[in-house]
């Protein structure tokens, strides 16, 4: 029985953490960009999630689009490197993070309503009601994502990672094409930081920290193993 509560423990975290391992996947592998904003997108989520279950997951994707959109901006618009761009907004939102917090570094979430609480009262108290809510977001992001991939728009992401040249050639944005995809990518580790954040029933400052190695780390176990 412990070690079934231990497995049954580790999928919901695997779960949750897998959206902020398909959000690298389409930054690192899709457009082929080192995207440090991870850190600071996934605390992001976390401190905009606390205080209402499903319209926190809403605020909490927009977000995570915004802070991509900064990364891009800086990019394509500045000239700042990427890895560089990343780790500015990174930055910024540290204190972004802390303000949206109260200047608190850590928000509890107790008494606050959340999915995991409404999944509870519909699915009981016996049922795995963690494990579905986890598995649910996290499925229907990547059937989303997937679709999105596939479209006009998606095609024209996945070619700006492969041959920038080329799709400058054939007459298409690549500043748009990478805002795009930077700003998708973040708000899904948004959203991994929200379900996170109301999962634990906490938003900390320092839940982001080390996101971006724990996302590339699943992400590459992953492409090997499969």
């Amino acid at each position: 029985m412990f070690t079934l509560a231990i497995v049954q423990s580790a999928l919901e975290l695997g779960f949750i953490y897998a959206l902020v391992a398909m959000a690298l996947f389409l930054s690192f592998r899709v457009l082929n960009i080192a995207d440090m904003t991870t850190d600071g997108a996934f605390t992001l989520g976390c401190a905009v999630s606390a205080g209402h279950p499903f319209l926190g997951f809403v605020l909490a994707m927009l977000a995570g689009a915004c802070a991509g959109y900064v990364t891009a901006f800086l990019q394509t618009h500045l000239g700042v490197p990427s890895i560089l761009a990343g780790i500015i907004t990174n930055t910024g939102l540290y204190t972004v993070n802390l303000a949206i917090m109260g200047f608190s570094s850590n928000v509890p979430m107790l008494k606050t309503e959340t999915v995991f609480t409404m999944a509870r009262a519909l699915f009981g108290e016996k049922s795995p009601y963690k494990l579905i809510v986890a598995v649910t977001v996290t499925v229907v992001a990547c059937a989303l994502l997937i679709l999105f991939l596939g479209t006009r728009l998606g095609l024209s992401i996945r070619a700006t990672g492969d041959n920038p040249d080329m799709v400058r050639a054939s007459s298409i944005n690549t500043a748009f094409t990478i805002t795009v995809g930077l700003c998708v990518s973040n708000a899904m580790t948004s959203l991994s930081g929200a379900v996170l954040a109301q999962y634990q029933k906490s938003a900390d400052i320092n839940l982001g920290t080390g996101m971006v190695v724990i996302g590339l780390a699943s992400l590459i176990i992953g492409e090997t193993l499969f």
